[in-house]
């Protein structure tokens, strides 16, 4: 099948634009509820409870640096095979990266369990915590195989436009998660009452239902058969490029959260008295929660971009690709901005709702107002790194992102946080600062560099980065 070009994309673009981007908004939508019910939960219990749920949440997301990186890969080989009409390399690299999926969750759980006592140190977890936490720890380190399973199988879904799948399983894992949260964790509808065990057991019984589901609907489609499981030969060509996209995606992604868990610590670790320290420490954890709302359209767009970037360059068309990503960016942005102002007129009762601890409630909203200032600076970093993933460019989004993080978010939240202010404020200033520098400079890669010479389907006879022959894999 040749490459062709959407039609109707050319004919009405931002129609299309928003038909890809809605599910994938609503997808993130029942993703926040996920959290805010067990945010809200862990605070009904204890605000103990409460703060332990936000550091292993975040601890959690380090684990799965692995998963989000083969998913970029995988979005990028699949949506450019897409795009040039590849249909059997496109059912191949989706039976590639199921098997890659499990390899590599069951290899992080194996090599992360045994460490569960030094990572508590690294936590720097107060007196009073370690029991709660380290449960969390224990049951989260076991949902990651699924997670690996779920997060990649979503993202073949998405680089194929079926933006649909993804959303019903969200939708089904929100359902779980709840009635698992309101029952287990609050002994309603008659159900044992487990406190924050079971939240970690409803957690780990959702997400499993979910990959599951991804599963049988990858083997429905046809996307998940005999013939989706390629010979050794064709592997050898074709996992590389797997890898050279998902590489820097996946450092990045550790210095990522890597800089959140310091983050976490050195809010922890403020010079103030316990109880001060504590409210703090909950406060940042309520407030990505809620943060979360304007993460939400944000991704869907950051995903909507890699798509429709990678889709135009495996047509051949990376002028189109270059374009989509300005046309997603500018969409993007009259939405977010919008719903950060509406969210802003009623941030009191929102944070309340998380928390009935004014203390908690005085940081959350100190922290919502520093990142909310944030947002037009987040939300180019967000769209651009997601159209230079969609052309497998993630050495790129590596080199900012990350720079971003640990030469100047980390080392400023220190000297504001610990010497100028002591006190929470200047770590969210120091979030401020880092994305906006992150921003400006995405948007000059963007706008300056080739990116498009990293994709998978050439535009020109040429040479991959590294000065080595690169040859696609054949069907």
């Amino acid at each position: 099948m040749p490459p062709q070009i959407d039609a109707e994309l050319e004919r009405h673009p931002y129609r299309v634009i928003w038909r890809l981007a809605w599910p994938q908004v609503l997808m993130m939508l029942f993703h926040f509820l996920i959290g805010a019910v067990d945010v809200k939960v862990a605070g009904l219990l204890d605000s103990e409870v409460q703060a332990a749920l936000g550091m292993m949440t975040q601890m959690l997301v380090f684990f799965l640096v692995v998963a989000i990186a083969m998913s970029n890969g995988a979005v990028a080989a699949i949506s450019q095979s897409s795009g040039a009409g590849k249909r059997l390399r496109v059912r191949r690299y989706a039976g590639l990266c199921v098997l890659a999926a499990l390899g590599l969750g069951l290899t992080v759980l194996a090599a992360s369990f045994p460490m569960r006592g030094y990572l508590m140190d690294l936590l720097q977890v107060r007196p009073g915590m370690e029991s709660t936490t380290r449960f969390f720890m224990e049951v989260y380190l076991l949902s990651v195989p699924s997670y690996y399973l779920l997060t990649i199988t979503n993202a073949i879904f998405r680089a194929q436009k079926r933006v649909m799948f993804p959303l019903y399983t969200m939708m089904l894992i929100t359902v779980l998660n709840g009635l698992g949260d309101l029952g287990f964790g609050l002994g309603m509808f008659g159900l044992p009452n487990l406190g924050y065990r079971g939240l970690a057991w409803a957690t780990i019984t959702a997400i499993s239902a979910g990959a599951l589901l991804n599963l049988i609907q990858l083997r429905r489609l046809g996307l998940l058969t005999a013939q989706s499981f390629a010979p050794f030969r064709w592997i050898k060509r074709a996992f590389p490029y797997l890898v050279r996209v998902a590489l820097p995606s996946g450092m990045l992604s550790a210095v990522w959260n890597t800089g959140y868990l310091i983050l976490f610590a050195l809010t922890s670790s403020l010079p103030v008295d316990s109880n001060a320290a504590r409210n703090a420490l909950a406060g940042l954890t309520v407030g990505n929660r809620i943060e979360a709302l304007l993460f939400m359209p944000a991704f869907a767009f950051n995903m909507t971009a890699s798509i429709l970037v990678g889709h135009y360059l495996g047509a051949g068309r990376p002028d189109l690709a270059r374009s989509y990503g300005y046309r997603v960016l500018g969409i993007g942005m009259a939405c977010v901005c919008l719903i950060s102002l509406l969210l802003w007129q009623f941030i009191d009762p929102v944070t309340g709702y998380f928390s009935a601890d004014i203390g908690v409630q005085t940081n959350a909203v100190d922290y919502l107002m520093w990142n909310m200032l944030a947002i037009p600076f987040t939300l180019v970093a967000m769209i651009l790194t997601g159209a230079l993933n969609g052309a497998g460019a993630t050495l790129y989004t590596f080199l900012v992102m990350g720079g971003s993080i640990w030469l100047i978010r980390l080392p400023l939240a220190w000297i504001l946080g610990h010497q100028i202010f002591s006190g929470p404020r200047g770590i969210w200033i120091a979030m401020l600062v880092s994305q906006a520098a992150a921003a400006l400079a995405v948007f000059w890669v963007y706008m300056r560099k080739d990116w498009t010479r990293f994709s998978l389907i050439k535009q020109q006879p040429g040479r991959v980065p590294n000065g080595t022959p690169f040859r696609p894999p054949q069907q």
